[in-house]
């Protein structure tokens, strides 16, 4: 059953903070993008490594599934609420690398749900050339490295259970 418990303000100033910022940082750079990047198309900072490559995503990771925006506007409304409902009742309150990791993630939701519903499509433009995977933004790293440092989080949470079990049976 779920427990709502009570975070300390401090990290209810951080999530928002985070959230807040993601947001922000991820609108300033695709603003960037479409200003400075639409009519280039193409800026090799490093040539055949790293580009800024301006593309216009009308699909889900990789391009899958283009021109099916409400699919992923519904979607991804649903995980952001329920994502946030969580975060913000305390359900991840002891973990505050779980509550930062989520907040990352619904920063990155928010980002490409603004763009999808503003725009028709999200504005792409970090092009690793040199390992070749697709052009993406800032919302898309802010998921990614969310989830990844979630997954840390759980594990670290697994293993420090396992300690805790280990230890409580040898007394």
């Amino acid at each position: 059953m779920l427990k709502i418990k009570k975070l300390p303000a401090s990290l209810y100033v951080l999530y928002s903070a985070v959230i807040a910022l993601g947001i922000l940082a991820d609108h300033v750079s695709k603003v960037l993008a479409v200003k400075y990047l639409l009519p280039v198309s193409d800026f090799p900072i490093i040539r055949d490594v790293f580009h800024l490559t301006y593309v216009e995503n009308r699909g889900a990771a990789f391009g899958m599934m283009a021109d099916r925006r409400w699919v992923f506007i519904v979607f991804s409304a649903v995980a952001i609420l329920a994502l946030t409902a969580y975060l913000y009742i305390g359900g991840f309150s002891d973990s505050k690398l779980s509550g930062f990791s989520v907040a990352m993630i619904i920063s990155g939701g928010i980002g490409n749900m603004i763009e999808r519903l503003g725009r028709g499509y999200v504005v792409d433009f970090i092009n690793f050339e040199v390992i070749d995977i697709a052009v993406f933004n800032l919302a898309d790293s802010f998921i990614c490295v969310g989830a990844g440092l979630l997954v840390l989080a759980l594990v670290i949470e697994i293993v420090k259970e396992e300690k805790d079990k280990k230890k409580n049976a040898g007394n």
